[in-house]
Parts: C-alpha cells; structure tokens; sequence
C-alpha cells in the first residue's frame, strides 16, 4: 500500500494519536480541547499525501532533502500552526517534538503493515520524511519570526511606556541637585539619583532604536547643515566630567561641517567615548580625533587595554552575534549586548558612512568612523 493511500485511509487513527499525544505536553492556561490539540494536523497529513503523489525528479528531491524545496506563495498550513502553538504557550521544543510523534505514528502504523504482508513502497517512506522535515522547517522558521515579532512590539511598548515616568524622576532629581538648601550628603544622593536615571532614559533610547531597526529601515535621520565640532567638543568634556580618573585627549580641526542630524551623531561620539572608558586600561590616555579629510569627516577613538577577542571581532557591531553562554558564564555581568555599538553603526549606515575597528594588544584598539560630509 502507497504511504499517501494509508495516510488518506488512517487519517482519524493517525490525527487521535496526534491528539493524544499534544495533549501531555505541559502548557499554561487552560488545557486546550480536541480540536485545538489537533490544530492544523489534518491539513499537514492532507499536503503530505498529495506531495507524496506529486512527481520528483531526482534534482528536486536533491534540494528538498537539503532544505531547499520550492517556497509556498500562501502560508502554509505548517507555518500557521506554529503561530497557534506560540500563541497556546506551546516552547519551540514541544511543538518539535510533535512532529517527532506525528512521523512516529506514521511510520509505526504503516510499516505495521509489512507485518500483514502487504507490500510496501520503500521509497515513499524517504518522500514521506523529507515532507516532514519541509513541514517542521516552516514551524521553526514561523515560530521563530512571531517570537522575534513579538519581542520586538515588547521593547516598543516597554521603551515608550517608560520614557514617561523617568522623564519625572529626571526633572525632579534635577531641580534637587540644583536646589542651595540640600546639605552636602543630600545633593551627593540627588546627584546619584539623576545620574542614574538620565543612564536609564539612555538605556530605554537605546531599547527604542532597536526595536526601530528590527522593525523598520532602520535609525531614521534628519540632517541638516551642522558643525560636528562643536558637539564632539562636549561629548568629550561631558565624558570628562564624569570620569574624572579617565584621561581623555581630543584634537579637532576648526571645522567639520556637513549634512548631519547633530542628535544621533553625538549619539555615535558618546557610545564610541564611553566604550573605550568602560572597556580600556585608564592608565594609558584615550585619544580621540575629529577632522575633514576627502569629503568626509573622520572621527577616530584609541585605547589602550584588554582586546577585543578575535572570534567577537567580526560580530561585534551585532549585539546577537557578540552573545554567546560561554562568554556570558566567563565574563558575568561585564557581557552587554553591546546595543550602544550597535546603534553607533546603524547611525553611521544611516548617513551612508561607514564605521570599522581594529584591536590587538600592542597597537590598543581603534574604532574608525568615516561619514560624507553631504548626501
């Protein structure tokens, strides 16, 4: 019997099977009913026969075996019942494994078959894998996208939400701060308190131009006609300020004007600035340079200090390729995910510039952005 005639023949054995198993996965909530634990089975079973039915030439079943099958213009039925599964609070690994009982049933029922006798079509059990394996990989690749989806309208909202409450907490940190009849200890503890929360509100930027970059084209922009000098100049002494121990050298030429937005480029000087104190040895002086040179302006900060890695240097303007379990158990809570690199390059992508860096112990590490000064 052809596996397509038998999946056809067996569908209500096979689909309570499903059931039955779906329904000792462990989820949240209430326990989902028959027709919920057998979301979208009958579909994939009803695709799978017809597929094993359809003819494959030798190449096609090449590429399919290697992941390469042809993509469905409409979503497919797999590709839905991983959204429906994230959605019950189904992990990715218990909607996996549901395919590993569903080719298990299968396959178990069939070649139960042989047992009677009845001749069997090896090869439709091979087509019958490599359609699971399609239908699995549209589940993973589905769920992963409504995770990463998800998680993107998550930082949105977080970031958004609040902006407004530590907004308060700045204003009023900063009216205490400044206030004459505050003694010593109390403005030393108002002064903590704004540092920290203008360091959150940072955060929370940072959080919203990510989630902007994930979601969309990318950091938008607004230039105009602007001297970065004199930003750059600030950046510097407001990184001065506060880290007294740091010494920081800054040589700039009398100009560097150009198509900028002023905001998200000081945005570029303080996260490069503030890298290199976080991470350098302040033994050594951190120099910093910004000047005009063949139509573009060219702003470079040198540390001396611990290297980057070699193997994070290629990912580490990307905060998800720089993160990994063992740096994270090594390093401890030292591990960022790097988002202040991260935004730094979209910002210099996003004015059509580039921005690279070079680290080793003997010459120190030195990030290098180089921006056109017009459109």
């Amino acid at each position: 019997m052809r596996l397509s005639a038998f999946i056809i023949k067996n569908l209500e054995p096979i689909l309570q099977a499903w059931e039955d198993f779906a329904r000792t996965i462990e989820i949240p909530g209430e326990a989902l009913d028959s027709k919920a634990l057998r979301d979208h089975a009958e579909q994939m079973l009803r695709a799978i026969a017809v597929d094993l039915c359809t003819y494959q030439s030798a190449q096609e079943q090449i590429a399919k075996a290697q992941g390469n099958a042809p993509m469905e213009e409409l979503e497919t039925a797999a590709e839905t019942h991983a959204v429906t599964r994230l959605m019950a609070g189904f992990t990715l690994d218990q909607m996996v494994s549901e395919y590993r009982a569903l080719r298990t049933s299968v396959l178990s029922q069939w070649l139960g078959q042989m047992k009677a006798g009845t001749v069997l079509e090896v090869d439709d059990m091979i087509r019958f894998n490599e359609a699971i394996d399609q239908a699995l990989a549209e589940s993973i690749a589905s769920y992963s996208r409504a995770v990463e989806a998800s998680r993107n309208v998550f930082l949105g909202i977080l970031g958004h939400d609040l902006r407004t409450p530590l907004g308060a907490i700045l204003l009023g940190a900063d009216v205490l701060r400044r206030s004459v009849d505050l003694d010593t200890r109390k403005s030393k503890i108002a002064l903590g308190i704004y540092t920290s929360v203008k360091r959150a509100s940072q955060i929370v930027g940072d959080l919203l131009d990510l989630t902007r970059c994930q979601m969309g084209p990318g950091i938008p922009v607004k230039k105009e006609d602007i001297d970065l000098t004199p930003l750059c100049t600030r950046i510097v002494e407001e990184i001065r300020t506060a880290h007294p121990n740091a010494d920081i050298t800054f040589k700039g030429g009398e100009s560097a004007r150009g198509e900028f937005d002023g905001a998200r480029m000081e945005q570029v000087f303080s996260n490069l600035l503030s890298n290199a104190v976080q991470h350098g040895d302040l033994q050594f002086p951190i120099k910093v340079s910004l000047e005009v040179k063949d139509g573009s302006i060219v702003f470079v900060v040198h540390n001396f200090g611990e290297p980057i890695p070699e193997d994070i240097l290629p990912f580490i303007f990307n905060p998800m390729g720089r993160f990994s379990q063992h740096a994270s158990l090594d390093l401890g809570s030292s591990t960022g995910l790097g988002l202040g690199l991260y935004i730094a390059s979209e910002i210099v992508a996003a004015h059509s510039g580039a921005i690279d860096v070079t680290s080793d112990r003997e010459r120190g590490t030195t990030f290098l952005v180089k921006v056109p000064v017009t459109k």
